[in-house]
């Protein structure tokens, strides 16, 4: 059976803002922690862990304003998550140009409006935010460091370049005359540009957090790039086209002595697990060795078992389900009216997607 809902592989907390859930990436918590310890060191630490984190509720504000404008667009949220260096929204669908350019615009506009929030509170109470000190570590207004992040922040993202809004933007212009899939290449491609140059920049001036965001605007260009071109590459195509329809299944009753001479006699290694028709669950390789060398060898495999196993029917769309398998973990099951037609794993969706692109080259070639 298939799961409601998938959360984004690494995430361990979770709190809901308005119905959406937002998850903490370990690597955040880890920030958190390194912030815990500053502010326990130096007076000076304590601002600047409450300068940081006004920035990380600034970047949660930024996130949840693309999920406000997204719901406008009845386009449903699925989980906001946030990562050191900022916070990534994931939604249910993806929008079309028009949509997509004013759920991008959302973010950096929110981030525009705490700033003029934070200016204008400063005036009404007849005092001026002191952004002459804003980047003064030793002192410093904390309200105009706030201020200044945020609008730092709305610049950075309004950079035509992907993966930032700005780059979604430059991709909703193009696609509105271009394919999805040109139009991504090109903001990719700035998006890479603009990362290499950070970098190089980063490298001369000896500013290894500059290098650090680089690396991941240039792998996250990168990862919508070939996001994109999978879609384009299984749009129309049903899945029965990609799924193994050769495999082996296991009964409830076997053993995992019974499963691990399967796995070392064949290529399979998800196996189904079954009574007569009835699929009961899915026993993946990483389990099957736990159970082997915690549970022994003459354990059940229906006691180990994912009964929570995702599940496709064969005339999906192979480019909707192109993140469901890519969510779910290493394979899916291709059913219908209760009865397995084939599996679905990343690995032979990934032969496809090459051969495809092989095949669709030679074609126009």
């Amino acid at each position: 059976m298939e799961r409601e809902e998938r959360r984004t592989p690494g995430t361990l907390l979770q709190i809901r803002l308005f119905g959406v859930p937002v998850r903490f990436h370990f690597s955040f918590l880890l920030l958190l922690i390194f912030l815990a310890f500053v502010g326990m060191e130096s007076p000076s630490g304590a601002a600047a862990a409450a300068y940081v984190i006004g920035l990380f509720a600034s970047v949660l504000l930024h996130e949840m304003g693309h999920a406000v404008v997204s719901r406008r667009y009845k386009i449903r949220t699925l989980e906001i998550v946030l990562f050191p260096i900022g916070g990534v929204a994931r939604l249910e669908r993806n929008p079309r140009p028009s949509e997509e350019l004013w759920i991008a615009v959302a973010g950096p506009a929110v981030n525009v409006l705490i700033a003029a929030i934070l200016i204008g509170g400063a005036a009404a109470w007849n005092r001026s935010l002191d952004f002459a000190t804003v980047f003064d570590r030793k002192g410093g207004d904390l309200l105009s460091q706030i201020a200044a992040g945020n609008l730092a922040l709305a610049v950075f993202n309004l950079l035509p370049a992907f993966p930032m809004d700005g780059g979604r933007i430059l991709r909703a212009m193009l696609a509105m005359k271009r394919s999805e899939a040109q139009a991504t290449e090109m903001a990719a491609r700035a998006g890479r540009t603009l990362a290499v140059l950070m970098g190089l920049y980063g490298l001369i001036s000896a500013n290894f957090m500059l290098v650090f965001i680089a690396f991941f605007v240039y792998l996250g260009a990168v990862q919508e790039n070939a996001a994109v071109l999978g879609r384009e590459l299984t749009k129309g195509v049903p899945v029965r086209a990609a799924m193994i329809t050769e495999f082996r299944t296991l009964s409830h009753g076997q053993t995992i002595r019974d499963a691990a001479d399967l796995l070392l006699a064949t290529s399979q290694q998800d196996f189904p697990i079954v009574h007569g028709d009835q699929v009961l669950g899915l026993l993946d390789r990483g389990t099957l060795l736990r159970a082997m060398a915690q549970q022994g060898p003459d354990a059940y495999v229906a006691s180990v078992m994912n009964r929570d196993f995702t599940a496709l029917a064969p005339d999906m769309d192979l480019s909707e389900a192109l993140p469901v398998i890519l969510q779910a973990g290493s394979c899916a099951l291709v059913m219908q009216e209760g009865r397995v037609l084939g599996l679905l794993t990343r690995d032979n969706l990934t032969e496809f997607l090459m051969l495809r692109q092989v095949g669709l080259r030679t074609h126009s070639g």
